[in-house]
């Protein structure tokens, strides 16, 4: 098993590139002057140089206190945690201009930083955003968003990377959306409206929830997300007709922390705790604030949230990339649903891939240091067998 045994030093990173738009979709500097600035934080083991390089990227999150991402420096790695244009606001997110921000960022490290390998830290949300990249990165395709906005992934020479890892990662953030909106509400503008066969907080319901229950909910989740979806189509097609200077428009998605499995421990079981979700209470977080895709633009939610439309499938991706993946489960996951890392693994088209699974752990290995060393173990371990860890 590897050590840890090499003090960190941090350097902040800067990646600018031109970028026209039709509106501000940005709030600040990121990306409202002609310009997209993206900003990281590069972690380099003191004295110890390398070849390669890990990055992690979140499509709306910063991941430099990460627990994981702190530590694997300790270990030899070099690692960089770069952010979008979206950081830690992801209710204009675009999916596929993340694509091109990651671009950046693998181009910046290879012609200017001097590193010739670089692996994706598929963490978290992070997870399918990796294997997009890697997919159009290996074939690209893309040339519009799913609103039909230009966009020229296919042109943008993206750089494919030399392996991916995938831990305490989900499908995508449509299907996550999908799993966990409430299908109870009846009315988008009225989050009161709710009809109680359909509530899962509704103790008569369950828990324990039949596999009747869970068969209807579930359809109603789709049934939902695909609602939302046509309102949403509708209302950029009214706009466009109108042939204005209103182009775009933000809205509110209520109650999307809904999960028969925050609950009920029979339905896909591990070792989660019941009655828990990540962000804390799961019937307090489905009506408050930070629930996923809460504020949300048109275009936002096509690009990310729809179950139909995002192209930012996980297995989909997974389906088309040849490079080494390693897919790591924590089995007490209180974010990601138990079946979904194993779902990547059995999807990916690369004959090496590994699938692994830490005991006990929860999503940010939280007070479990054991947990976390091992975790970090398998990845050093896995990067040295492929010659991706030595400078």
């Amino acid at each position: 098993m590897a050590e840890s045994s090499f003090e960190t030093d941090a350097t902040w990173r800067h990646v600018q590139f031109n970028e026209v738009s039709k509106f501000t979709e940005t709030y600040g500097f990121a990306g409202s002057v002609g310009n997209v600035n993206l900003e990281g934080v590069h972690y380099t083991p003191r004295g110890r140089d390398s070849k390669t390089l890990m990055i992690f990227m979140h499509p709306a999150s910063t991941l430099q206190l990460l627990p994981v991402t702190r530590a694997l420096p300790t270990y030899g790695v070099h690692v960089l945690c770069a952010g979008s244009r979206y950081p830690k606001n992801d209710s204009a997110l675009i999916f596929e201009k993340v694509l091109l921000d990651m671009g950046a960022w693998i181009r910046a490290a290879k012609e200017e930083w001097g590193y010739e390998k670089i692996v994706l830290g598929g963490w978290s949300g992070g997870g399918a955003l990796s294997l997009f990249y890697q997919a159009q990165a290996e074939n690209p395709t893309i040339v519009d968003t799913p609103a039909g906005d230009p966009v020229d992934v296919a042109g943008a020479g993206l750089i494919p990377v030399d392996a991916i890892t995938f831990q305490a990662a989900h499908l995508s953030r449509a299907r996550t959306m999908t799993e966990w909106i409430d299908p109870s509400v009846r009315d988008e503008q009225n989050p009161d409206d709710r009809d109680p066969e359909l509530d899962m907080y509704n103790r008569e319901n369950g828990p324990p929830f039949d596999a009747g229950f869970v068969e209807r909910y579930r359809a109603a989740q789709i049934a939902r997300n695909r609602k939302i979806t046509a309102r949403v189509r509708e209302t950029l097609e009214e706009l466009k007709a109108r042939g204005g200077k209103e182009l775009e428009r933000g809205f509110i998605v209520h109650r999307t922390m809904a999960d028969p499995r925050f609950l009920d421990p029979l339905i896909d079981p591990n070792d989660r705790k019941p009655n828990w979700c990540y962000l804390g209470d799961p019937e307090t977080v489905n009506s408050g604030p930070v629930g996923i895709g809460r504020f949300s633009t048109l275009r936002s939610w096509l690009s990310q949230w729809s179950y139909d439309e995002s192209r930012a499938d996980g297995p989909e991706n997974a389906a088309k990339i040849g490079v080494p993946l390693l897919a790591i489960e924590n089995s007490a996951d209180d974010a990601v649903p138990q079946p979904h890392s194993r779902m990547i693994f059995d999807a990916t088209a690369s004959a090496d891939k590994e699938h692994r699974v830490v005991k006990g752990a929860t999503h940010y290995y939280q007070n479990q240091p054991e947990q976390m060393d091992e975790a970090i173990g398998l990845t050093v371990e896995w990067l040295r067998k492929r010659n991706l860890l030595e400078g």
